[in-house]
C-alpha cells in the first residue's frame, strides 16, 4: 500500500518569532539568577584570616561599620540600646553567651575595645571577632 506524499521542504523564509520568544525567556531567567537582586544587611568589610576556631557556646552578633555605628539584628542602634538588649539576651540564655564583633576593617581599635568593655559590663564574658576566609587559598612554597 502506497501512501500519498502530501509534504514538501520548506524552501521559504524562517519565522523569528519563536526564535525571539525562547531569547526573552532566556533574558528573564538570567536576570532573575543574576546578582541585581538586593541582598539585605549591612554593608561590612570583614578583615581576612586562615582556619580560626569557632564559638562553642551560644553566640549574639554585634556589627560596626567603618564609621563606628553599632548594629544589632541588622538594626542601627545605640549605645543604651544596645546595652539593654544584650542585657536582655544574657538574662534569657541558659548558657553564658559569647560576643560576636563584626568589625569593619577600616573600624578604629578604640571602637573595637569600647564595644568588648560594652558588652563585659552585660554578662558576656568572651568576645570574638569576626573573619572571612581569604578569596584565594595560600600556596605552598615549592619544595627546591
Amino acid at each position: 500500500m502506497r501512501f500519498p506524499r502530501n509534504t514538501r521542504i520548506f524552501r521559504g523564509q524562517l519565522d523569528a518569532g519563536p526564535y525571539a520568544a525562547v531569547l526573552f525567556v532566556l533574558v528573564i531567567f538570567l536576570l532573575l539568577n543574576s546578582s541585581f537582586v538586593f541582598t539585605p544587611g549591612v554593608p561590612i568589610r570583614l578583615p581576612e584570616a586562615e582556619k580560626l576556631p569557632g564559638p562553642t557556646s551560644p553566640t549574639v552578633a554585634v556589627a560596626v561599620d567603618g564609621s563606628g555605628q553599632l548594629y544589632f539584628q541588622n538594626q542601627a542602634i545605640d549605645e543604651p540600646r544596645l546595652r539593654k538588649k544584650l542585657q536582655e539576651a544574657v538574662s534569657r540564655s541558659p548558657e553564658p553567651l559569647t560576643l560576636i564583633m563584626q568589625a569593619d576593617q577600616d573600624v578604629k581599635y578604640k571602637e573595637v575595645v569600647r564595644l568588648g568593655l560594652l558588652a563585659r559590663a552585660t554578662g558576656i564574658r568572651e568576645a570574638l571577632l569576626a573573619t572571612r576566609p581569604p578569596l584565594a587559598p595560600a600556596l605552598a612554597p615549592l619544595a627546591p
